[in-house]
């Protein structure tokens, strides 16, 4: 199709928050009624990228495909070096502050177990973390900003960065920064998907907002054998059996309880047959840390516990650590611009106290060389909770609508009060 903003044939569509909620105000110049017009077609751009995923590093027809909607916006998106990923600014007035609003757009190696028409065309991909409704949200957005500054009514300049690679190491924020993506900018927002948060409700929170996430992999060596004879091996098993159960426990011991140092092995393996002493094994897993003064601890305190742990044992220890992301850590003033266009965009009652995540996100990384913020989208559905990275994850679409509206009013607030 030549552009995804067209609902499928027969595709049902869900009833949409186009209109201002209560208590709310209505966005200016009448992009309310521009919303209205566009949110059918916005939900069939997130059925179209929910059936049509990619992998980390392989956006590259979601891409194209953004960059062709914000084309037809009459604005002129420019592709990141490698082809998969999109940055585009929004010119309002040129004496303006510059103000960027980022989606990351990858999806994850998943198989999609629903059974709705926009389940994944993909083998083994499914947009399972709600990147598809972060990036339709911005093309959203977009598209009513670029109306403000066709009307000479944007105060400055909003940048769109459409990221990929979020989901592995390294982070593809790091391209984006790398390829100038933070030039000029004074403040940086995002949205993620909340499934525990229902359609209206914005999860804010001053700090820390989620955890440090780096990767851990520990290969094991020594002679195997016979099962029979043990006591002419090194016990691969034994070996990784002691790494997986008692590594995390005594990493966790090694700082203070509110530090949340936690490291979950998601993977291991070792040997073929029953009968038969491996000659070498492998455990794979995540570290993540609450603080950053535990994340900067983690690769010493790792490192020590698994070779002590592992000492007695007489396997080779190969470890590796590689460095994922600090925690995302809001802005004070950026919350209080959040706070106040959720208040203007979705009414006092949008506004939801949100706990830090144990999970990782790389928006850190921006928020390394520029204050912003991050917010949590409420998505959620009635029945059965629907969490994030699980093969059967949904969103309730109307949460689209209600995102356009809040990032409008965020990239004006944050534009009218960095001038």
């Amino acid at each position: 199709m030549t552009s995804a903003l067209t609902l499928p044939n027969g595709s049902h569509l869900a009833s949409s928050w186009h209109e201002a909620p209560p208590g709310s105000q209505p966005l200016p110049f009448e992009l309310d009624h521009l919303l209205a017009l566009r949110t059918p077609g916005l939900i069939a751009t997130r059925r179209h990228l929910h059936s049509h995923p990619e992998l980390s590093g392989e956006e590259f027809e979601t891409a194209a495909l953004i960059a062709r909607e914000l084309s037809l916006a009459g604005l002129q998106p420019r592709m990141l070096p490698k082809g998969n990923g999109v940055i585009c600014d929004i010119d309002g007035r040129p004496d303006g502050p510059v103000v960027a609003l980022r989606a990351d757009i990858d999806a994850l190696p998943l198989t999609d177990v629903k059974d709705v028409p926009y389940r994944s065309t993909v083998d083994g991909v499914c947009h399972a973390c709600g990147h598809d409704v972060h990036t339709t949200v911005l093309l959203g957005v977009g598209m009513l900003l670029a109306q403000l500054a066709d009307l000479g009514e944007l105060p400055g300049r909003v940048r769109l960065i459409f990221q990929p690679a979020e989901e592995i190491l390294p982070c593809g924020s790091l391209e984006v920064i790398e390829a100038g993506g933070l030039e000029d900018v004074t403040r940086i927002f995002a949205l993620h998907c909340d499934p525990n948060l229902p359609v209206g409700k914005i999860g804010l929170r001053v700090g820390p907002i989620t955890a440090a996430a780096d990767n851990v992999t520990v290969r094991l060596s020594g002679p195997g054998g016979h099962t029979a004879r043990p006591h002419l091996t090194v016990d691969m098993v034994d070996a990784l059996g002691r790494l997986v159960t008692e590594v995390p426990a005594l990493v966790s011991r090694r700082v203070p309880a509110n530090s949340g140092l936690l490291l979950v092995f998601g993977q291991a393996s070792a040997g073929t047959r029953y009968n038969v002493i491996p000659s070498e094994a492998v455990a794979a897993g995540t570290l993540r840390a609450m603080t950053r003064e535990a994340w900067e601890e983690a690769p010493k305190i790792v490192g020590q516990v698994v070779r002590d742990v592992l000492a007695p044992t007489g396997a080779t220890v190969d470890l590796e650590y590689l460095r994922g992301r600090p925690p995302v850590s809001n802005d004070a003033r950026a919350i209080q611009v959040l706070t106040a266009a959720t208040v203007t965009a979705l009414g006092p009652d949008g506004v939801a106290e949100t706990p830090q995540s144990m999970g990782g996100e790389d928006f850190s990384w921006y928020l390394e060389y520029v204050p912003g913020a991050l917010a949590r989208l409420g998505v959620g559905r009635s029945g059965p909770s629907l969490d994030l990275h699980r093969p059967s994850f949904d969103v309730d679409e109307r949460a689209i609508a209600v995102g356009v509206r809040l990032m409008v009013q965020t990239a004006l607030r944050a534009l009218a009060e960095t001038r």
